[in-house]
């Protein structure tokens, strides 16, 4: 019986295991068309030397966006671009370590969910510094990960979020000696990535997941959602990517669903269903093209779907939801219900909007799950950012 996903994978036109680079043409139109909607949803001008202000927001903003929103968002920006560091990275300043790929990863997202690009924009300058600090990295390094081994620990963390950024910044305007260097980075980045996916063995069909580390063999929930929407990204910009990855990822997630509806935190250790690992499990069926029925899923796929959405309608409350991890949980569920549209998406984003809005420091900061502002800052934006509809992954 055929599955969503590999339907998915025909309608794109491309139902093999691999797919070819999107034509450079393709990938300009699309940063062309993104760049004039940024202009009509909030002309930029430059106020007061290098702060960068978004003006009053016109007719054609999203709906359920008004002038306080957009200022918040312009703070935000703001923030992030001034504490980015001259090589081009962010540091969590929090209290859980420093994990600088997966800090600029998410802090470079933020930016290009606000229109801007490598190449243009109001942030293009930081967008770009970003981008060419993971590449440096993986230069360095030459092993294809893109986290530096020394500081950051768990590097399949950073690895995930820092290729899934790398893959937005491929399929939009590049010259084409960057985007060449750019793809033979990414090129090496999905190999680590598709070898150190674990086996859960022939009984389970092979299904796989991620760890902290490359080698390590063995599965977590938070790191596999990563590695999936970047492979996922990854796939939609015309990167070479096998689809039993993607494939057996997607049966990963399933086998770690319990009876709840929930997702456990990892398939050798049963447990609990973890709200935050759930909701990023629905973002990552979407992408993977995995539906319920009312988003247009059909069969026992689509029955697991929407019981895992009940789960996190449950769970996942605007005022206290997450389990802990209240900007995470939020981040993927957030993007889930965009993606799902309708009713449910329509009466979440004002609720998460004004609670976000009533958590914005002075200085346009956002302090995030104790990780730090960096972190806090970069998630809130991208949430309140998400009805431009800028960035590809989260597109409808």
């Amino acid at each position: 019986m055929r599955t969503n996903l590999e339907a998915a994978f025909e309608r794109s036109g491309r139902s093999d295991s691999v797919c070819a680079r999107k034509p450079a043409g393709c990938r300009r139109r699309g940063a062309l068309r993104r760049l004039i909607c940024a202009m009509l949803c909030a002309a930029v001008t430059m106020i007061g030397g290098s702060r960068v202000q978004a003006a009053a927001p016109g007719p054609v903003l999203p709906k359920m966006m008004d002038k306080q929103t957009i200022d918040a968002i312009d703070k935000g920006l703001n923030y992030l671009s001034k504490t980015q560091r001259p090589d081009g990275q962010w540091f969590p300043t929090g209290g859980y370590g420093t994990y600088p790929s997966a800090m600029t990863a998410i802090a470079g997202m933020a930016l290009l969910a606000g229109g801007s690009t490598p190449e243009s924009g109001p942030y293009a300058k930081n967008v770009r510094k970003a981008m060419f600090y993971f590449l440096h990295v993986a230069e360095t390094e030459k092993d294809g990960l893109l986290a530096t081994s020394g500081a950051e620990g768990r590097s399949m963390h950073g690895h995930g979020f820092a290729l899934l950024f790398l893959a937005q910044c491929y399929g939009m305007d590049l010259d084409e000696k960057t985007a060449k260097r750019l793809k033979a980075v990414i090129d090496k980045a999905v190999l680590v990535t598709q070898k150190s996916q674990s086996d859960l063995g022939v009984a389970l069909n092979h299904a796989g997941g991620w760890f902290y580390t490359p080698e390590s063999g063995t599965d977590e929930g938070s790191v596999t959602v990563t590695q999936l929407q970047a492979l996922r990204a990854c796939r939609n910009v015309g990167i070479k990517v096998n689809k039993v990855s993607i494939d057996r990822a997607v049966a990963y997630l399933k086998y770690c669903q319990n009876a709840d509806g929930g997702i456990s935190y990892r398939a050798e250790m049963r447990g609990n269903s973890m709200p935050a690992i759930s909701a990023a499990a629905i973002a990552c069926f979407y992408a993977a093209g995995v539906y319920d029925r009312d988003s247009g899923g059909k069969g026992p796929e689509a029955e697991m779907v929407a019981k895992l959405l009940t789960y996190c309608q449950k769970s996942m409350g605007v005022e206290g939801g997450g389990g802990g991890h209240y900007f995470y949980a939020h981040l993927y569920y957030s993007e889930a219900l965009y993606q799902r549209g309708g009713k449910d998406w329509e009466a979440y984003y004002p609720k998460i909007r004004n609670k976000l809005l009533s958590m914005q420091a002075p200085d346009g900061s956002w302090q995030g799950d104790s990780v730090g502002t960096t972190y806090g800052t970069a998630i809130a934006t991208l949430i309140l950012q998400l009805p431009y509809g800028y960035l590809p992954i989260c597109q409808r």
